[in-house]
């Protein structure tokens, strides 16, 4: 029986990150999907991957993530990525989470984020921290990468989770809007489910727990 449901939370409980980057990309006249592109490039150990496992700070990602950009050919800096990062709850994902936990389920949120703004939602505004925080507060547990210094896809911080919940992986629904990160959670026993959209995330999740869609 699965009884814990466990949340990305950029993308999937907030807007995605992806549209704001998209919106970036166009005001400055950058190819699409540039960042993207800059944060595949050395996955593991680029500014982007050692900036969420709080390796550096925000300076060191700045100049460090702008070096990269350079050298694919175009001018960006990382305070001006950081500055759009912050997506914008989505109220049905709040509703969900609601009734999760006054059904009785259990509910975990791991978030690869990085040492800026404030909070786990990485608000660049007092307002949006104080939502963001009353949003986690549903969480029994959250996990941040820039906390523990593992980030996912890793399979510790999976586990991780699981231990601090108590719960065999095969008891828990993971959603993640990347799929990179949905794969090692599947290998652990996880039901998987790759974040499209919010309406796609909230019926497969209902699916996975065997509950009418509609209720969510």
């Amino acid at each position: 029986m699965r009884d814990t449901v466990i949340f990305d939370f950029g993308g999937v409980v907030t807007s995605s990150p992806f549209e704001a980057f998209a919106r970036l990309e166009r005001e400055r006249g950058l190819p699409a999907d540039f960042i993207r592109r800059i944060n595949a490039s050395d996955p593991h150990d680029n500014a982007w991957a050692r900036f969420e496992r709080a390796e550096i700070g925000a300076a060191a990602f700045d100049q460090e993530f702008a070096a990269e950009a350079h050298a694919l050919g175009h001018e960006l800096r990382g305070e001006d990525v950081l500055a759009v990062l912050a997506g914008d709850i989505r109220p049905r994902m709040v509703h969900a989470l609601d009734w999760l936990k006054r059904n009785g389920y259990h509910l975990g949120c791991i978030t690869n984020n990085v040492p800026a703004g404030e909070g786990a939602g990485m608000a660049r505004t007092a307002e949006k921290a104080r939502a963001v925080g009353e949003v986690l507060a549903r969480f029994d547990h959250v996990i941040e990468s820039s906390k523990v210094g593992i980030r996912k896809p890793d399979p510790a911080i999976y586990r991780m989770m699981c231990d601090h919940l108590g719960k065999a992986p095969d008891r828990c629904v993971y959603l993640d809007d990347l799929g990179i990160n949905c794969k090692p959670a599947a290998e652990l026993g996880m039901h998987a489910i790759k974040v499209v959209g919010e309406d796609q995330a909230l019926a497969d999740l209902a699916a996975a727990l065997g509950v009418a869609p509609d209720l969510f």
